[in-house]
């Protein structure tokens, strides 16, 4: 029953994000191994909707780490649960919390010791920034936990690159670029984990580099990126981006006027009120990085709740025909908006 209310789950957001995202730019998918233990290593630029867009995208049921803080509501905690989501205690969660990263860990290793997928983002908290941050070894533990004690373990880490071509607004633009698998097997040094770690951390890093924006960061970081949302480079174009010279003018002659505005405005008219229940939920989002979940959360609840009842409202006052061809003409209009409005960098 749980596996099925899986499946049923990850079909309904999958559903949402196709109706919130412009596009979901997808590469690499035939790098994941199809079987044998597989743990991705991904880049953290934006809460939530990180791990969400990639459980949705990987036919290989994935479990995760996310950071325990959102399992505070038991509704949320069994959906999240649902997905695959393991929570990760940090000092701010209090120091008695993070002994139960012990029992995380070891689930973690029985996860990839049956071989199944495991996701985690060895950066170690989200950001927006468009560079890759230094690597935590967590991972590593948790490859030597596996493999010590499941020696016979086939493991691979796939690193995963997230762009974005500008989360705060919507419609939503991402690329998803999955990396080459790594066969963690032929690394494993039992007298040198010092050194095994450092390769693989830097053979991870590297991968994530060449798979979403990299800018430098030094003290020209926020001049490079003025100039690319400038000339309104479209950044899930990642290969291309990467190869810019940023000490030269950059130009982009892309017209970024949105002729579809007038049709936002209706569709505002027509939700008038989860629209204005996620305004006034917006404003207590203390963290940018997670306004984006917020919002797509909104998307997919109240604003199809609010269509059907409008509908089951016109059908009482006139006949299933007209309520039909209205739920279905709000649905439409929505996905219009959202897959040809113009998406500019930030």
């Amino acid at each position: 029953m749980r596996i099925i209310l899986y499946y049923i789950f990850k079909f309904f957001i999958k559903t949402g994000l196709f109706f919130y995202s412009k596009r979901i730019k997808i590469n690499g998918n035939e790098n994941i191994p199809k079987d044998g233990a597989v743990l991705f290593t991904a880049n953290h630029p934006n809460g939530l909707i990180d791990p969400i867009l990639i459980a949705t995208h990987i036919k290989r049921k994935t479990h995760f780490l996310v950071r325990a803080a959102v399992f505070k509501k038991p509704i949320i905690a069994y959906f999240f649960d649902l997905l695959g989501m393991m929570p990760v205690y940090r000092i701010r969660d209090g120091i008695k919390e993070l002994s139960k990263n012990e029992a995380i860990f070891n689930k973690c290793e029985e996860l990839l010791a049956k071989n199944k997928t495991l996701l985690i983002f060895p950066e170690g908290s989200h950001n927006r920034k468009r560079f890759i941050r230094p690597l935590s070894k967590g991972f590593t533990r948790i490859i030597f936990q596996t493999l010590d004690r499941n020696p016979k373990t086939k493991l691979y880490i796939i690193p995963i690159g997230i762009t974005y071509q500008n989360s705060s607004k919507y419609p939503s633009k991402v690329a998803l670029n999955f990396g080459k698998a790594i066969k963690v097997n032929s690394y494993i040094d039992n007298k040198n984990r010092f050194e095994v770690t450092k390769t693989l951390k830097k053979e991870v890093l590297e991968q994530l580099k060449q798979l979403t924006v990299h800018i430098t960061d030094d003290n020209n970081y926020k001049e490079k990126l003025t100039k690319l949302n400038n000339a309104n480079i479209d950044f899930t174009e990642i290969q291309e981006v990467n190869k810019l010279d940023l000490n030269t003018t950059i130009t982009n002659s892309k017209n970024t006027f949105n002729y579809f505005k007038p049709l936002f405005f209706l569709i505002i008219l027509n939700s008038v009120i989860p629209y204005t229940l996620w305004k006034i939920a917006s404003k207590k989002i203390d963290e940018i990085e997670f306004f984006d979940t917020f919002r797509f959360g909104f998307n997919i609840v109240l604003f199809p709740v609010f269509y059907i009842l409008q509908s089951l409202i016109i059908n009482y006052l006139f006949n299933r025909k007209i309520a039909i061809i209205y739920l279905i003409t709000s649905f439409l209009i929505v996905l219009v908006y959202t897959k040809l409005s113009p998406t500019p960098a930030e």
